[in-house]
């Protein structure tokens, strides 16, 4: 594999970053350094094997122009608007992603990219540090406090699979000076892929199951959909633990209630000004919000220096995604889900031996749930276990000086998320355990239709040359 196309190191990649950087910037006329990032990138590109030339593209492909660039291209190969003033059928067949196209897109939404930076410091912990994190590898998009629940799942012409990357250590070397081969480093998330279907997932064009304006182009024949799938549960019961951490409990101001048992953990929370569960809920989804869409929007970057089309959207009924719609013809993933008149929409816990939430029934009780997020921070492999490698020069003792969750800590948190679970018979209160907001389809593009109804500049350069630098196609 030495001189396969798969044989890109972390240098070279960087090299062909340099390079692009040094263009741009001496055609904004910073000629002198623009010239060194030139030279300094030419012969880091000298060493590339044999890859696709739109590879190449690829890795030196200006972020400001991604940035400026980036615009949902919904027409693709084999789509058909019937009528109206962009009406347009298109005469070629659907080209689906190539095994390369798909992993590098894949690792661009859900990748590791090494070990997370912790957050190094707080006056109030001293001399510990801050103890937020729940994974210790760092992924391509940002998570609320390093916490890190989502996991994805994708489908295309060929199945439906799922991608962990959430508790995987580095991928990458600790050394950062250390080149890194692209293929290895994509075999390593290849590696960690699990099919779970032979079929594309089945989601009705029809609007119980799919906004209408994308029922001509979502999840079509030849497009890679991707599906992050958020832990609310876990998330939430992080935040607990934050809040706890910052001497903050909870108040049940959509049922008027005071927590019971609160006012035995004086010594942790202000038991005297607690915040509203509704307020407390409401940062959640908005965390969770911004982690799903912050990764989709990482993807849609990458589309635009690989050439393809596509777009992040959430125009797909998450019930029928998850399988919990009703439709016993939809049965989307099939995670398990329940319903009850307290409720207006399914609660949908998880996927057995997939992806579980962090409440029953996958837990017995919500005292295991919040120990098993204890024992991810603190225990082998965790952010906050001082054998879990790292970037620091003395990463055993940064890890080791996190502040500890005490048993009495443990309890605080218990007793809230066990009278939130009592209460509104799940948790969190008021959201289903799992949570699905974006999704980011990617597909290749018909030029045609661009080329007939807009004007020159609808789409890139690499969406130009995608056939030809990535399929040989004259």
């Amino acid at each position: 594999m030495a001189d396969s196309w798969m044989s890109l190191t972390r240098r070279r990649m960087l090299g062909a970053a340099f390079f692009g950087g040094g263009t741009l910037l001496s055609r904004c006329g910073f000629g002198s350094t623009g010239r060194r990032l030139q030279t300094h990138g030419r012969y880091l590109l000298d060493r590339i094997p044999s890859c696709p030339p739109g590879l190449r593209d690829a890795v030196r492909f200006p972020l400001v122009e991604a940035l400026h660039g980036r615009r949902a291209r919904r027409f693709g190969l084999g789509c058909t608007i019937p009528d109206g003033p962009l009406a347009h059928q298109s005469r070629h067949e659907p080209v689906p992603l190539t095994e390369l196209e798909q992993m590098l897109l894949l690792t661009s939404i859900a990748g590791n990219t090494g070990w997370q930076y912790l957050i190094p410091h707080n006056d109030r912990y001293l001399p510990d540090i801050p103890n937020y994190a729940g994974a210790a590898g760092g992924r391509t998009f940002p998570s609320a406090g390093g916490i890190h629940t989502l996991e994805f799942f994708y489908t295309d012409d060929h199945g439906t699979y799922f991608l962990p990357t959430r508790d995987a250590p580095s991928l990458l070397p600790t050394d950062s000076g250390s080149d890194v081969d692209l293929n290895d480093y994509l075999a390593a998330h290849r590696e960690r892929i699990r099919k779970l279907s032979d079929q594309r997932l089945h989601i009705p064009q029809s609007p119980a199951h799919m906004e209408m304006h994308n029922a001509w182009c979502a999840n079509r024949p030849g497009s890679t959909l991707v599906i992050p799938v958020a832990d609310a549960a876990q998330h939430g019961i992080a935040n607990l633990c934050y809040w706890v951490q910052n001497r903050v409990c909870l108040f049940d101001d959509i049922r008027g209630n005071e927590i019971p048992g609160i006012e035995k953990y004086r010594d942790l929370v202000d038991v005297d000004q607690p915040l509203p569960l509704s307020f407390a809920e409401q940062i959640l989804t908005a965390e969770l919000s911004a982690e799903v869409s912050t990764a989709c929007y990482a993807g849609m970057l990458m589309l635009q220096a690989l050439g393809l089309g596509g777009w992040l959207y959430g125009g797909i009924n998450p019930f029928s995604v998850l399988g919990a719609s009703g439709d016993p013809e939809v049965p989307g993933l099939g995670f398990h889900f329940q319903t009850d008149d307290r409720w207006p929409l399914p609660n949908v816990t998880g996927l057995p031996g997939v992806l579980e939430g962090f409440c029953p029934p996958h837990y017995a009780t919500m005292r295991d749930a919040v120990e098993a997020f204890v024992d991810r921070k603190y225990g082998p492999g965790g952010p906050f276990h001082p054998d879990t490698p790292g970037p620091y020069r003395e990463t055993s003792r940064v890890r080791g000086s996190a502040a500890p969750h005490h048993p009495h800590f443990v309890d605080c948190v218990t007793t809230m998320a066990t009278y939130i679970y009592e209460t509104y018979g799940r948790f969190p209160a008021t959201m289903s355990p799992m949570f699905i907001l974006t999704y980011l389809q990617a597909h290749h593009l018909d030029l045609d239709f661009y080329d007939h109804h807009f004007q020159d500049g609808a789409y890139l350069r690499t969406h130009a040359d995608h056939m030809r630098q990535w399929h040989g196609q004259a």
